[in-house]
């Protein structure tokens, strides 16, 4: 038995007679196991591993939240909440035209209000990742040579994103605390299901030639997982 390493993940090799397929495993405690005939040559375990190291890192993210629970935000004034990867101070007033707004780099919100806070603030995220996530969906349609039927933004559970039937794409409204960068990508990848429903060569191909930089920002989304900043 030894360990084998593929960039930042680090495995417990395991050969058995009976094996005839590769298998990863994690454990309770987040130890990763690679389960492999005798006799697998390294550069294929390698390959094996690289294929599914996203799937990996949303098993470790997985674990991590369930074992450290992110604090619920308190709507209180001074509490930051992200927004694109930047976190902005909460500024309660005694009145104001809007549940929730992002004015002067501060999010403003009717002191009344703060008992629901949350459930308002997720309806603000919800309505500007609309206009925001339709945007980039505009940016890459002619160059992903796709037409999405339309956008919507709701909570999905722990996936940031789905192609639905129709050619409706759906996004989790936490992609809007997301860095940009890494909420775009999404973005590329849900386009790209259009096209390819699963996660082959092709649909990677498709996905290389949208965004040339997109392991990069994949890489960052899987160590992110959802453990993002809680509301």
């Amino acid at each position: 038995m030894r360990t084998f390493t593929e960039h930042d993940l680090q495995f417990e090799l395991r050969h058995s007679e009976r094996r005839r397929t590769l298998e990863i495993t994690v454990g309770r405690e987040g130890e990763l196991i690679l389960s492999a005939p005798p006799g697998v040559p390294d550069a294929r375990l390698r390959d094996f591993v690289q294929r599914k190291r996203m799937w990996v890192y949303k098993q470790l993210a997985r674990r991590y939240a369930l074992a450290t629970p992110a604090p619920r935000k308190q709507f209180v004034d001074g509490e930051g909440f992200a927004y694109l990867g930047r976190s902005y101070r909460l500024r309660l007033v005694p009145e104001s035209d809007a549940a929730v707004k992002l004015v002067g780099g501060r999010f403003v919100m009717p002191k009344a209000l703060a008992p629901q806070g949350r459930e308002h603030l997720i309806r603000w995220y919800a309505a500007r990742g609309k206009t925001w996530l339709a945007d980039k969906v505009a940016d890459y349609a002619a160059r992903m040579e796709v037409m999405p039927a339309g956008v919507q933004v709701q909570d999905l559970g722990y996936r940031w994103g789905s192609c639905g039937k129709g050619g409706m794409l759906y996004f989790h409204w936490k992609t809007m605390l997301l860095p940009a960068p890494m909420a775009e990508y999404v973005v590329v990848h849900e386009m790209a299901h259009l096209h390819e429903p699963h996660h082959t060569s092709a649909f990677w191909r498709r996905v290389e030639r949208a965004m040339p930089e997109f392991e990069r920002r994949r890489e960052q989304l899987g160590l992110q997982g959802k453990v993002v900043e809680g509301v």
